[in-house]
């Protein structure tokens, strides 16, 4: 509450002062345009036209937005409106005099065209200049403070503009600790300038010789840090990056959480911002309006991609959040990390198992959500070859648990993870996921013939760089470890995602189908358009070259066999989903394909009592039944085992 008063005398002030300047540029201009008896002249009828132009004035620079910005960041924007409002001004002077005063009150231009051009000037230096100051007063502030405070001079990388948006955030004391010493380009006709007074000290290509220039002149840097365009492809991150590793200096990417969640941060580099396409951009602001003041329940919310998703629902300002995870560690540790960033949003958590229907119910139905994201699951393919009646309680029944008690929380929207495995499935991963989705889709169905506003749909992953179990961590400690690199086949090949485009995909889901209507395509399941499958192969090599080292001759890449339930390479949409459209960059969709809820009640009968049983066979059968490719699929040759240690992870990450 003292913050809002505050503010709001802050903006009287600021109101009061652009009304004093209008009526002070009025009495200026006539000082300069007048002496004498006209000036006595001019003053004199003033009174009585003055206070109403003033609060003219006021409205009109209200309605161009003078008061919606701070003068601390007066910009290009602000100066173009105040010239609008002072233009306006002076037409309206113009026709007041030369319309009404001259012909019918006056008797002769009370203004006149000098006068009125002079006032065009005088006010807009009057509004415009004290801003511009102020804004400078505080940068030469926020400079010397940040020199003062800062200890370790930074190297930045990257083009003009993302450079100079880095210097302001180091200068205004957002980056702390940090200041700019130097910078590279990705373009030669960089050189030879500065930005903001920081000079383009070379090439990206060049960077271990300039760095070894400054550390000769007793000025090494401590820290580089790299902008989106000295990561992008033209950039050839992979070269100045292995010349860095002689450097051995920190090195840091831009971060702003979620590119509309909060200030420009910095994140280490890691190996996968460089490994595929560039990212794709969601669009934040939907995503923002959508969430804002939502009540969100995340399932596995502990989970490398769940505990994202709870911080990224947090920074898009859900009202409240309740993580439910059945691992304690995990939710210790996620829920101290979103009470760490201070966030707005109410959090909570609960010990909680999806399997356990009698727990899951009434958790839903006291918290009473608005969103539900179902992102616990298990999702190992060799673990679940192995242990299939597990993968059937969580991915089947754990699902099944969690849509009924979304349901009976009267939640809006539902919104399941699944896999791009679940397609013409081969593993008991990808059947246990497809058959949840029929789940969702044939209650979803239902809903929708009756008009009701829930909505049930899945996103598909590929396989998410960073998350736990990903091929990515593997072989990265490989390298660590001096290799050799574990490749279960030369020819297998994935979709990748990055743990952010994963996120931003469940939550684009969520608001897409809240939004859809009568007019729009009903969407079942969205998918990221990840671009062209990689070459698990290519990508060992290229995180090899990446970490400065040659493959097949500083490290080795052993080829292991594939394993049961894996196969080369994965697809995004079955031959026979009917594809949606979505209007939304970088999303495709598929509309729904299921079997009646009646039926489907038969075939969980049939897999409770084939996990009793403890009969593999007759679960697979009802998986069959369900998903007729899943009959289709070809288990591979055994392979002759291998060392525990060389154990591949090529495609255990949905």
């Amino acid at each position: 509450m003292a913050l809002i008063i505050k503010q709001n005398i802050k903006k009287l002030a600021v109101i009061v002062h652009d009304l004093l300047v209008t009526a002070l540029a009025i009495v200026s201009v006539f000082v300069v345009r007048f002496e004498g008896p006209q000036l006595n002249e001019h003053l004199r009828y003033l009174p009585s036209f003055l206070p109403f132009f003033v609060v003219y004035a006021g409205a009109v620079y209200w309605f161009f937005s003078l008061y919606r910005s701070k003068w601390r960041f007066a910009s290009l924007p602000d100066l173009s409106n105040i010239v609008k409002a002072v233009s306006v001004l002076s037409l309206s002077l113009l026709v007041i005099d030369y319309i009404l005063l001259s012909p019918s009150l006056y008797g002769a231009f009370y203004f006149g065209k000098i006068t009125i051009a002079l006032y065009w000037l005088v006010q807009n230096a009057l509004l415009g200049g004290p801003r511009l100051a102020y804004r400078y007063f505080k940068y030469s502030r926020s400079k010397q403070h940040a020199v003062r405070d800062a200890a370790l001079p930074a190297l930045l990388l990257g083009r003009g503009v993302e450079v100079e948006m880095v210097i302001r955030a180091m200068e205004a004391g957002t980056m702390r600790k940090l200041k700019p010493a130097g910078i590279l380009s990705p373009r030669a006709d960089d050189l030879g300038q500065s930005i903001r007074g920081v000079p383009v000290l070379g090439l990206l290509s060049q960077i271990e010789t300039v760095a070894g220039d400054a550390a000769e002149r007793g000025e090494p840097f401590r820290r580089i840090v790299a902008t989106s365009s000295a990561l992008a492809p033209e950039a050839e991150p992979d070269k100045w990056l292995a010349r860095t590793r002689r450097l051995a200096l920190p090195i840091s990417r831009l971060d702003s959480f979620g590119e509309g969640g909060g200030e420009t941060e910095l994140a280490p580099l890691e190996i996968e911002d460089l490994l595929v396409r560039p990212s794709v951009r969601i669009e934040h602001d939907r995503l923002g309006s959508f969430l804002k003041g939502k009540r969100v329940i995340v399932t596995g919310g502990g989970g490398s991609i769940g505990s994202e998703i709870c911080l990224r629902c947090a920074t898009f300002g859900a009202s409240e959040l309740l993580v439910v995870e059945s691992s304690e560690p995990a939710l210790f540790q996620i829920t101290e990390e979103l009470a760490a960033h201070r966030l707005e949003t109410k959090i909570s958590g609960a010990l909680a198992d999806v399997r356990d229907r009698a727990r899951i119910t009434p958790l839903f139905t006291a918290f009473a959500p608005d969103i539900v994201i179902h992102a616990a699951a298990l999702k190992h393919v060799p673990y679940l070859e192995a242990d299939w009646a597990e993968g059937i309680k969580t991915n089947v029944f754990g699902s099944m648990h969690v849509i009924d008690a979304a349901i009976a929380a009267d939640a809006k929207i539902f919104v399941m993870i699944s896999t791009d495995k679940a397609i013409e499935p081969v593993s008991m991963l990808g059947a246990t996921k497809r058959f949840a989705e029929m789940y969702a889709q044939s209650r979803d169905a239902e809903f929708v013939a009756a008009a009701s506003g829930m909505r049930l749909v899945a996103v598909r992953f590929g396989n998410v760089l960073g998350s736990v179990g990903s091929v990515v961590p593997k072989f990265k400690a490989q390298i660590k470890r001096g290799g050799p690199l574990t490749v279960t086949s030369p020819e297998m090949i994935r979709y990748f995602m990055t743990i952010r485009e994963a996120c931003d995909l469940v939550l684009t889901a969520a608001s897409h189908a809240r939004a859809a209507g009568p007019e729009t395509e009903r969407a079942a399941v969205y998918v990221l358009k990840m671009g062209q499958p990689v070459r698990i192969m290519d990508l060992a090599e290229r995180m090899i070259r990446l970490a400065g080292y040659e493959p097949g001759v500083d490290i080795e890449i052993a080829i292991t066999g594939a394993r049961p339930g894996e196969r080369l390479n994965e697809i995004l949409f079955a031959h026979d989903e009917p594809m949606a459209e979505t209007g939304l960059d970088g999303v495709m969709a598929a509309k729904p394909s299921f079997a009646g809820r009646a039926r489907m009640q038969g075939w969980f009968s049939r897999l409770e009592a084939a996990i009793k049983a403890e009969d593999r066979l007759a679960a697979e059968a009802v998986l069959e039944e369900a998903i007729p490719d899943f009959k289709l699929r070809q288990q591979p040759q055994p392979v002759a085992p291998v060392p525990e240690a060389l154990l591949p992870v090529a495609a255990n990450q949905p």
